[in-house]
C-alpha cells in the first residue's frame, strides 16, 4: 500500500505528526509480524475466559498443568451441558477485569462477588456460590484474637476480594491500616513474616490455603459476603450469559455442582501432602518450569531481534544531518525510556485494542512492548557506538569515493560494534529479566510460572529459590556465550 507524501515544513507540529506516523507504522509493522489475531479466528461457539489461576480452590493450576478448582470444573460442566466451546486465558484478576472491559475477552469467572459498582460495568450470571469473609493471622500469634486488637497495626488484603472491601469498611472504626496484594500466596506470606499481623480473605480461599499448610489461622466467625458470578461486558455477549445460567441450573439439578464443591471444600478435599521439600518441589515442577523459562527465551530472542533493527533504524535517526530524522528518534527514545514497562504493557494490551476495537493476543502485545521498550535503548548504544568512533574514519572513507550508508556499514560500524558489545549484552540480560513484567497480562512466563505453583502449594521459599537459580543459570549461560564471542571479535 502506498504510504501518501509528508512534508516537513511547518515546524514542531508537523515534526510531531511525522512521529506519530512513524510510531503508528512501526506498531504495525511488529503486529504484522508477530500476527495480531482477531475475534474471527474464534468460532462462533468457542468463547474465550480469563480468570485468575491463583486464586484456589477456585482456579488453579495442578502438577499437570490443568486448570482444575471449582470455577474451572464447573466452568467445564455448563459448557458441555450446553454445548459451547471455551479457551481459559489464565491472567490476574485485575487484568482479566480489564480484559474484559477492553473487549479483549468475552467473559470472566474469577470468584467475581457480584456487587452494584461492578453491575454498571458488567452483566452477571446467576449467582453460583455464596461466600464470605474471614480473619486470619499467623499459627504462632497468640496476641491476635479480635478486630479490637487489630489497632495500629497493619492488615493484608488482596485486590479486588471481598476480603479487602470488608478490611475498607472496618478499618477506621478499628484504628488499622491496610496493604493490598495481587495474589493470596503474597498476601500470606506477609502474614507469616509477621509484616502484617491478619488477613483478610474469601473464606473458602483461607481454609483451603490454610489446609495446604500456609501457615495460618483463623481467629474470627465468618461474615456473610456476597455472591459469586460470571461477568460479561455490559450489554455483550448475552448468548453466552444466558447459556451460563441455564447450564448452571441444570448442572445443579442433577447434583453435579454440589460433587464440584463437595471435591474442594467437602470433607473428602485434598490436603497437603508434606512432601514439599526443594527437590521433590523441583522434580514435581520441573515440566511447568521449563514451559516458562522456554517462553521467556522466546520471548528474548523475538523481541531483541525486532528491537535489533529498531535501534539500528533510529540510530541511524539519532545522528542523522536531519533535524526532522534526529527529532523522531530523540521522541520515540524519549517515549520509551520514560515510562514504565508495566505502563507499556497495560497500554498495548487493553488500552489500544479498546480504542480500536480489536482483539490482541497477549503474547503479541509482550513481544511489541519489550521490542519497543528494547529498541529505544539499542537505539542509544547504537548512537553512542557509532560516535565513539573517530569522525575522520568517515572522513577518510568518504574521500575515497564511498557513500555515506557503504561507509557506515563498512568502516564506522564494525568499529563501533567491538565498542556496543558489552551494551548488547547487558540489554539481552536486561530484556530477559524484563519478560517476568509481561505477567500481568497473563503471559504465563517462567515467574508467572512460579507465582502459579506457589498458589498451589504455598511454598514461596523454595520455589522462589528455584525459579531464581533458573534465571541464574540461563543469564551466567548467556554472559559466559557473550564473553566468548567478544574476545574472538577482538581477536
Amino acid at each position: 500500500m502506498s504510504m501518501p507524501r509528508i512534508s516537513w515544513r511547518g515546524g514542531h507540529g508537523r515534526t510531531r505528526s511525522a512521529v506519530v506516523i512513524t510510531l503508528t507504522g512501526v506498531l504495525a509493522l511488529l503486529g504484522a509480524l508477530v500476527g495480531t489475531g482477531s475475534a474471527a479466528a474464534q468460532s462462533d461457539r468457542t468463547y474465550v475466559i480469563a480468570t485468575d489461576v491463583t486464586f484456589a480452590p477456585f482456579e488453579f493450576q495442578n502438577e499437570q498443568g490443568d486448570f482444575v478448582g471449582i470455577d474451572m470444573d464447573l466452568l467445564a460442566a455448563i459448557a458441555e451441558d450446553q454445548g459451547f466451546d471455551y479457551q481459559v486465558k489464565p491472567l490476574g484478576f485485575n487484568a482479566a477485569v480489564q480484559a474484559l472491559q477492553s473487549r479483549q475477552v468475552d467473559g470472566v469467572i474469577a470468584g467475581m462477588s457480584i456487587t452494584d459498582e461492578r453491575k454498571l460495568v458488567f452483566d452477571f450470571s446467576d449467582p453460583y456460590f455464596e461466600s464470605g469473609v474471614q480473619m486470619a493471622v499467623s499459627t504462632d500469634n497468640d496476641d491476635i484474637t479480635s478486630y479490637e486488637d487489630l489497632r495500629g497495626q497493619r492488615v493484608a488484603v488482596k485486590t479486588g476480594t471481598e476480603g479487602a472491601a470488608f478490611a475498607d469498611s472496618i478499618k477506621n472504626q478499628y484504628g488499622f491500616t491496610t496493604v493490598t496484594f495481587d495474589d493470596s500466596a503474597s498476601m500470606y506470606d506477609d502474614v507469616k513474616t509477621g509484616n502484617s499481623v491478619a488477613v483478610f480473605d474469601d473464606y473458602p480461599v483461607l481454609l483451603y490455603g490454610i489446609a495446604q499448610g500456609n501457615g495460618l489461622k483463623t481467629v474470627t466467625e465468618k461474615e456473610a459476603g456476597a455472591s459469586y458470578g460470571f461477568a460479561v461486558s455490559k450489554g455483550q455477549n448475552a448468548e453466552l450469559l444466558s447459556m451460563f445460567n441455564a447450564g448452571l441450573a441444570n448442572v445443579k439439578a442433577s447434583g453435579q455442582y454440589d460433587q464440584i464443591i463437595d471435591t474442594y471444600l467437602g470433607e473428602g478435599a485434598q490436603t497437603a501432602q508434606g512432601d514439599n521439600t526443594f527437590f521433590s518441589l523441583l522434580r514435581d515442577s520441573f515440566p511447568l518450569l521449563m514451559e516458562g523459562l522456554w517462553l521467556t527465551i522466546v520471548l528474548t530472542v523475538v523481541s531483541l531481534a525486532i528491537a535489533v533493527v529498531l535501534g539500528l533504524i533510529f540510530g541511524f535517526f539519532r545522528v542523522s544531518t536531519s533535524r526532522i530524522l534526529r527529532g523522531i528518534g530523540v521522541t520515540y527514545v524519549d517515549i520509551f525510556r520514560g515510562t514504565p514497562l508495566i505502563v507499556q504493557a497495560f497500554f498495548i494490551y487493553f488500552g489500544i485494542p479498546a480504542a480500536l476495537d480489536f482483539k490482541m493476543p497477549a503474547m503479541t502485545a509482550g513481544i511489541i512492548t519489550l521490542s519497543l521498550n528494547a529498541g529505544a535503548y539499542i537505539t542509544e548504544i547504537i548512537r553512542g557506538g557509532i560516535l565513539s568512533v573517530d569522525k575522520g574514519q568517515m572522513e577518510a572513507a568518504r574521500s575515497l569515493g564511498m557513500g555515506y550508508l557503504p561507509a557506515m556499514r563498512k568502516v564506522v560500524l564494525p568499529q563501533a560494534f567491538r565498542t556496543m558489545m558489552p551494551s548488547f549484552v547487558n540489554q539481552t540480560v536486561i530484556t530477559l529479566k524484563d519478560t517476568s513484567i509481561l505477567s500481568v497480562i497473563g503471559i504465563a512466563e517462567l515467574t508467572q510460572t512460579g507465582k502459579i505453583i506457589i498458589a498451589r502449594n504455598f511454598e514461596s521459599f523454595n520455589m522462589w529459590l528455584i525459579v531464581g537459580i533458573f534465571y541464574f543459570v540461563i543469564i551466567m549461560a548467556l554472559t559466559k556465550l557473550s564473553d566468548r564471542l567478544e574476545k574472538r571479535i577482538n581477536q
